[in-house]
């Protein structure tokens, strides 16, 4: 192993990743899915009858929306079966459309469902199912260890030869910045609240409804 490059094992590593895969604009573009967890929850609260189901997915000061969205859907419903398709859509899209305001995020339409996630979303919604964190961990290690691995390398590389010449030194000073503002983001994010419903989860509290 190169001596200039050591392995990020520790458990830091793997709140830094774990944070950027949970980070709003991804779960945001998971949320937004026909498959996605929103919307999964409104088909189980029109399915019962029970809106409370989703009130968890929205604000406090967006359950009224919500909730009267609901009651519409539920009155639809009733009409025939084209006229409940129309309704659960309405509902999903009323529901997905609050639920990314509330994490400030725009509104973009549902997407179709099966869409390609990528491998960190799917492995983090499978370790909350089998409640084991380790296949999780070992992805995002393995992708943190990569990322800085290859940054890292590439820097020193152009750092050796940074005083040939100046195109040499700005392939130095390019790599440079893009390695530097690569661990930052990572510091950033490891030691920061990350943003989303509630600023900060020690301050957060999950209500009853």
């Amino acid at each position: 192993m190169n001596r200039y490059w050591r392995p990020i094992t520790t458990a830091a590593s793997y709140f830094i990743l774990l944070t950027l895969v949970l980070s709003p604009t991804i779960a945001s573009a998971h949320c937004d899915g026909l498959d996605g967890p929103v919307v999964t929850a409104a088909r189980q609260a029109l399915n019962t009858g029970d809106v409370k189901f989703v009130l968890i997915w929205v604000r406090k000061e967006d359950e009224r929306e919500i909730t009267l969205a609901f009651s519409r859907a539920m009155a639809v419903r009733r009409l025939g079966s084209s006229a409940k398709e129309l309704a659960d859509l309405y509902f999903f899209e009323t529901l997905v459309r609050v639920h990314r305001a509330g994490e400030g995020a725009p509104y973009t339409g549902l997407q179709p469902a099966g869409r390609d996630l990528g491998p960190a979303i799917p492995a983090a919604d499978h370790a909350l199912d089998i409640a084991d964190s380790g296949p999780l961990l070992t992805l995002l290690k393995d992708a943190m260890n990569a990322g800085l691995s290859e940054r890292f390398h590439r820097t020193l590389e152009a750092k050796r030869h940074a005083t040939d010449d100046v195109e040499a030194g700005r392939r130095y000073v390019a790599a440079y910045v893009q390695f530097i503002h690569y661990v930052e983001d990572l510091h950033k994010t490891v030691t920061g609240a990350a943003p989303g419903h509630f600023e900060d989860d020690s301050k957060a509290s999950i209500q009853s409804h």
